[in-house]
């Protein structure tokens, strides 16, 4: 294939691309002009920008800083134990975000007690703590079974009949 080819058909998907996102747009915006009431408009463009700011201002630096510490402590660590670390950062920190508003709607009090009815600060530290759990395990399963591998022949004995 052609080089002009190759740019035509990424020129094409690109075009594709941005056609396909305009018309979702639309339509979420026609949704929301349809199915919301326009009191609530505001609220909820409150609660989008602050999704935004979270991920944008806390969670991505958090876990690039993270990833980044863990690349500087230890030159030899295995990509495996980056993505296992990183991954529970991210799982970490998207619960937080998303349990620390119960938390602090539970402690300013709900005019109905039915709504907020859990120990939520109780209830995330557990969960936390078996994400940890897991990453423990799965980190000593990973380090033993590399060891292991470490120890055994690359090219397995055979004996003759």
């Amino acid at each position: 294939m052609s080089v002009s080819t190759v740019d035509r058909r990424i020129r094409t998907a690109r075009v594709l691309l941005v056609v396909v996102g305009v018309l979702v747009i639309a339509f979420g915006a026609w949704v929301l002009v349809t199915s919301v009431r326009p009191n609530r408009i505001g609220g909820l463009a409150v609660w989008l920008l602050a999704a935004v700011v979270l991920h944008d201002a806390i969670l991505s630096p958090f876990v690039l800083a993270v990833g980044a510490g863990l690349r500087r402590a230890g030159r030899a660590l295995r990509t495996w134990v980056l993505v296992v670390v990183q991954a529970a950062v991210v799982l970490g920190s998207v619960l937080v975000l998303v349990v620390v508003p119960e938390i602090v709607a539970k402690s300013e009090g709900t005019k109905n007690p039915t709504v907020l009815p859990f120990d939520y600060t109780a209830r995330l530290l557990v969960v936390e703590g078996v994400l940890v759990a897991v990453v423990v395990v799965a980190l000593v399963v990973g380090a033993v079974t590399a060891r292991r591998r470490a120890d055994e022949p690359v090219v397995a004995a055979t004996t003759s009949p």
